[in-house]
């Protein structure tokens, strides 16, 4: 397995990552989840990414127990949530500085985590200053809840923003960005973030690299065209 700062920083993640979307809580328990897990480690694999969301906060409880039984060195793992969605309640998602503190601690319980290492804006909130959520991951790192934050699914220009915010405040950028790429999906990647590597940085970690299965033909139902 090759291992690759991630961004700028001087975090070393695994050139593949395990991510729990469709699977913990949804598809798998903690037992299977463990063999999966074992499977990863067993490879190189060192990076594991998860969200409040995810099977409604259950896949964070499953993979935190599944470490926690496998008794595996917190250090040897690079552990990465998302808050955004929260509940139904009209505080409990998008990047207010309420959602962000009371998120991440939510999920740092269900993980049975003191902190991750990575913490992402699963989306933009256009209801809430970029500034106000620029201050709030900067508090969330200061606690030592996370050790760098990102976005997901942000624009460039909403990237540049925050980055903007964070050197006129002197505070922390988000140094990765998540977005779907894969052939289907390639314009923010290729062309629209091409001078966020440069001017800050960035580094990525892509979702969707068969475009949830299309590209992998089991869809086609056989059929075949030329």
């Amino acid at each position: 397995m090759e291992y690759r700062n991630l961004g700028r920083s001087g975090l070393k993640v695994s050139q593949l990552s395990y991510g729990a979307w469709v699977s913990f809580g949804n598809q798998l328990d903690v037992k299977e989840a463990k063999s999966l897990l074992q499977c990863c480690r067993d490879h190189g694999v060192n990076f594991f990414d998860n969200a409040e969301v995810y099977a409604n906060g259950r896949a964070e409880e499953i993979m935190g127990q599944a470490f926690r039984e496998l008794g595996w060195k917190r250090s040897d793992l690079v552990v990465s949530t998302k808050i955004f969605w929260g509940g139904s309640g009209p505080n409990d998602k998008g990047l207010s500085r309420k959602h962000i503190v009371e998120g991440t601690k939510a999920s740092l319980k269900r993980l049975e985590m003191e902190y991750v290492d990575v913490i992402y804006c699963h989306r933009s909130d256009s209801s809430t200053p970029i500034e106000e959520t620029v201050r709030a991951m900067n508090y969330v790192i200061e606690q030592g809840w996370a050790l760098y934050w990102g976005t997901s699914e942000w624009s460039a220009q909403q990237i540049t923003e925050a980055w903007g915010v964070a050197q006129r405040l002197d505070l922390v950028g988000p140094i990765v960005e998540q977005p779907e790429y894969n052939l289907l999906s390639r314009h923010k990647v290729e062309s629209e973030f091409l001078p966020l590597y440069s001017n800050y940085g960035i580094g990525l970690t892509t979702w969707s690299p068969l475009a949830s299965g299309v590209l992998t033909g089991k869809y086609n139902s056989g059929k075949h065209t030329t």
